[in-house]
């Protein structure tokens, strides 16, 4: 009995859905203690402050920073691998492979921003217009997941390229408006790592360690810097070497490695720390507000517009293809998923507001918005694959 069930533990967390399952479960979780007595504990350890200080070195930081700059730096590692080896030798290696999810998301990012920005024009929360930009990766991809084999592959390699494009665009989003007061000389000392890591590339140097070691000191370089810490992240992966052939280059080795601590580790901390919302009456008044309004019509209307409206046009101006078995009623369908935005919009929301109240506004409403968008994807997609088996 005891083997069948280590088995069943392996399965489910060697399945491409289990990363999502572990975010709602832990979505849930942190719900639950939130709104418990053990909800004033959680907020005490996350304020408690850890690390090393002196005169010369800080690094000494809450554990919730160190949970949205440190451990979602390795996140962005992860998702800047993904994004280079899609641009070397994946989905998004030619402009006529690419160009489908590339115009699909840039649709899905400003049109939520532009309904955000439109209802909240002129007020102190008009910072907030990156929020509904974001898509989740991790829960995207597991709610399709579970449909298994009625979807075809490529509407999961289309959703994938997305969101990595999702993903682009939103680490430009932070670099260049989500960024604090700029620290010059720090910047410098980051460009120099950063320009030695694109040597020892040139050089042919294949170690992670001589890329991952400066990643390191480049992250703190960036973090006192002023520029969010998580772009160290991208510009480290973005240097590491790959290789279109069947052996496993650096950068696959490291991509490899991190799949899993990323899914099962990072974004579940991740979402544990930051959907500790307690729950009160007057939340659901604040749906109603503009900051609610802008976050949930910008996921869960903005999103599939945009992204029917600009890839629907790239294909009648024959800049893309639709991918092959995957009809107009699948890409609506999918583009309700992309507006479940959760860990990724929180993350933004973080950035946008100081305001604690304006932050646990903003997290109920992106609550609201992905499990609204994330049905509705979900019941849609279903739907038109069982009419597809039925024919």
């Amino acid at each position: 009995m005891f083997h069948i069930n280590v088995r069943t533990f392996k399965a489910f967390f060697s399945s491409a859905s289990a990363g999502g399952i572990l975010l709602m479960l832990c979505l849930f979780i942190s719900l639950l203690v939130a709104n418990s007595p053990l909800g004033d504990d959680l907020e005490r350890l996350l304020a408690h402050e850890v690390g090393y200080a002196s005169e010369g070195v800080r690094l000494r930081y809450s554990v919730l920073l160190w949970i949205n700059d440190g451990l979602m730096a390795v996140f962005f590692l992860l998702v800047g691998l993904e994004i280079k080896r899609e641009l070397k030798e994946g989905e998004l290696s030619s402009l006529k492979k690419a160009s489908f999810p590339v115009f699909a998301a840039i649709g899905g990012m400003l049109v939520p921003a532009a309904i955000y920005g439109l209802v909240n024009q002129g007020t102190e929360l008009a910072s907030g217009w990156g929020i509904p930009m974001a898509t989740d990766i991790a829960f995207a991809i597991g709610i399709l997941s579970l449909l298994g084999s009625r979807v075809p592959v490529t509407l999961k390699v289309f959703l994938t390229a997305l969101a990595i494009v999702d993903d682009l665009g939103a680490i430009l989003v932070i670099a260049l408006f989500y960024s604090k007061e700029m620290h010059l000389n720090y910047l410098l000392y980051a460009a120099g790592i950063f320009a030695m890591l694109i040597a020892f590339n040139k050089l042919g140097v294949k170690s992670l360690i001589f890329y991952l070691v400066p990643g390191v000191f480049m992250w703190y370089c960036i973090h006192h810097s002023g520029v969010h810490a998580t772009i160290a992240g991208v510009l480290t992966a973005f240097t590491l070497p790959t290789t279109p052939g069947a052996d496993e280059s650096p950068l696959e080795k490291l991509e490899h490695a991190l799949t899993k601590p990323v899914n099962f580790l990072i974004m579940p901390v991740f979402a544990l720390a930051n959907t500790n919302i307690a729950l009160e009456l007057g939340m659901v008044d604040g749906l109603y507000s503009g900051l609610g309004l802008g976050i949930i019509l910008g996921l869960f209307v903005g999103k599939p517009v945009g992204i029917m409206a600009f890839s629907w046009a790239a294909v009648k101006l024959g800049i893309s293809d639709l991918p092959e078995g995957v009809t107009w009623t699948q890409i609506l369908s999918l583009s309700f998923l992309a507006g479940i935005g959760f860990t990724m919009s929180i993350f933004v929301a973080l950035l946008s507001f100081d305001n604690p109240d304006y932050q646990t506004a903003a997290k109920f409403s992106i609550l609201v918005a992905s499990i609204l968008a994330g049905l509705t994807g979900y019941l849609l997609l279903r739907r038109f694959a069982s009419r597809q088996a039925e024919v």
